[in-house]
This record gives C-alpha cells, sequence and structure tokens, in this order.
C-alpha cells in the first residue's frame, strides 16, 4: 500500500512539475508570488478582460485597492515586456496586487504583437489603452487626472514613446499632460542601429528609425520620468536610461535614474514579486515616484 502512495505522490510530482514549467515566466513569477509565505497582499478578484479596441490583445485588466476610495485614486497602467512579439496581461497578477495593496487602481494593458502588427501598432495601442483608462477609470475609483505609465522592457519602449511623441495620444484628442509621470524598468530608449531580429522585424519597416526611437522626442515639457535599470543588464544595457536621464536633464525637464547593483534584465520585474524583493527596492521606488507627483 505505501509502495502505491508513494508512487501516486511521485506522479503528482511530476505532473505539477511539468505544469509549471509549461508556464510563461511571467504566470511563474505569479505562482510565486500566490504562493510566498505570509498573508497575502491582495485578495479582490481584479475586473478582467475589457476590451479598448476590437482586436484580441487589445484587452486590459484592472486591480483595483480593496477599499471603497474616499476620494479618487492615482492609476498605474503597466505594459509588459516581450521583444514586441511576446508576452500577455494574464501573467502580472503579481504587479496588479503590488501596487493595487498600496493604494494605486492598476490596469495592466496588453498590445498586438509583430509580425502581425509592425511599429507603429503598439504604441497606437498604448495610446489607446491611455484613451480608455482617461474615460472610464472614474467607475474603477480611478482618477482621470493622476495617470502614470509604466513598462518593463518592450513595454517600457511603448509607454517612453506615447509620452514623449505628442503624436499618439493626439490621435486620441488627447494631450501629452494627461500622464503625469512615467516609470521604466529596462527600456530600450536608444538603440539604433537595430541589431537583434525582433526589432528589425518590429520596427525595421519603418522609414525613418530615429522615429522609433523615444530619445529623438525627449523634451523639457515630458512627463517626469523615473527610469529604473540594473548594472548587469545584458539585453537591454543601462546606456539606454543613462542617455535619456541624461538628455532629459539637460534639456531642463523631469528625471530620476535609479541603477541597481548586481540586476539584470529579468530581475528588474522579479523583483516587484514577493519572493524577490530582495532584489532591488522597484516597488518602493515606484511608490515614493508616484506620491511625489
Amino acid at each position: 500500500m505505501i509502495k502505491y502512495i508513494l508512487s501516486a505522490l511521485l506522479l503528482v510530482l511530476i505532473c505539477s512539475g511539468f505544469w509549471f514549467w509549461s508556464k510563461t515566466d511571467p504566470q511563474k513569477l505569479d505562482f510565486a508570488d500566490r504562493m510566498a509565505p505570509g498573508a497575502a497582499e491582495y485578495t479582490e478578484p481584479p475586473v478582467t478582460g475589457i476590451a479598448y479596441g476590437v482586436d484580441a490583445r487589445q484587452k486590459l485588466d484592472i486591480y483595483a485597492p480593496t477599499k471603497k476610495a474616499k476620494s479618487p485614486l492615482p492609476v498605474l497602467i503597466f505594459f509588459h515586456g516581450g521583444a514586441w512579439r511576446d508576452g500577455e496581461r494574464e501573467g502580472y497578477g503579481f504587479l496588479g496586487r503590488a501596487f493595487a495593496s498600496r493604494g494605486f487602481v492598476t490596469v495592466i494593458a496588453d498590445y498586438r504583437k509583430s509580425p502581425k502588427v509592425r511599429f507603429p501598432a503598439f504604441v497606437q495601442d498604448t495610446a489607446a489603452a491611455i484613451a480608455w483608462v482617461n474615460a472610464n477609470i472614474v467607475e474603477h475609483d480611478g482618477d482621470p487626472e493622476r495617470i502614470f505609465l509604466m513598462g518593463h522592457s518592450a513595454g517600457a519602449h511603448i509607454a517612453m514613446m506615447t509620452a514623449l511623441d505628442p503624436q499618439w495620444l493626439a490621435a486620441k484628442n488627447l494631450t501629452p499632460d494627461v500622464i503625469k509621470g512615467v516609470i521604466g524598468l529596462a527600456g530600450p530608449y536608444d538603440f539604433l542601429p537595430l541589431t537583434t531580429d525582433s526589432s528589425k522585424i518590429a520596427l525595421g519597416q519603418w522609414p525613418d528609425l530615429t522615429e522609433t526611437q523615444p530619445i529623438t522626442f525627449a523634451r523639457a515639457d515630458a512627463p517626469p520620468l523615473l527610469l529604473l535599470t540594473g548594472d548587469k543588464d545584458t539585453v537591454v544595457k543601462p546606456r539606454n536610461s543613462k542617455i535619456l536621464s541624461e538628455k532629459i536633464q539637460k534639456l531642463g525637464g523631469q528625471q530620476q535614474l535609479r541603477i541597481y547593483p548586481d540586476v539584470g534584465h529579468a530581475d528588474i520585474i522579479m523583483a516587484v514579486a514577493r519572493p524577490f524583493r530582495q532584489k532591488a527596492p522597484i516597488v518602493k521606488d515606484v511608490v515614493n515616484f508616484i506620491n511625489a507627483h
């Protein structure tokens, strides 16, 4: 009997292992965050699958703070990474829970990917998601006057493009001041010439490649920027954040740069999940930035 029980347990463990490793990296992070010791930070069910466009990718999820707000709350819209071709919003519940539990209405927005679409489609989607939030977030206790953008990697690129180049928001009848701040996690902002297959496929067909680069649109009246990166990032090198920080500063704009020691490209988003927060104070730095603006 014991032999059969042990065999059954072994089978369960093997199946669980296959199930876990079949998940995407963000989904694994989300699972680890849920299973972390201690009381959960956030237990409310999010509102999921809200369409801001007609494409299946043009959807968003909303994590609102648990208690009914006495006044509208700051809004944080997050765009995930994935080299403009991969990723999905469903894996980022850990981020939604982290910031909703700290008093922000947190929106996880998806967008169309290459090679199905090319630049500027995903930037247009970013603007469309912002427009939806601006028009509707009050129904979820959010303050449309305090919208902040946040993105990791390619998500930081499209968030920064939308914040710095006014044409994308103008196409949605919005002005740049609808955005009160932008948080970039390990974002590519100045990466010409294109050297990776993913960037060539997503951006390479555009006639003037400088128009795909956030650094081109740096300006003194840009929304305040919080540029976070790690000194061990070999995927999107820290120089991207450094050079954008330097240019905004030279122009007289508002920016803050944080370079975390011993932090790589994946580490910086991992640090939002509960089991890995010792890697870098991402959550604390983002909360302080939003509260200061």
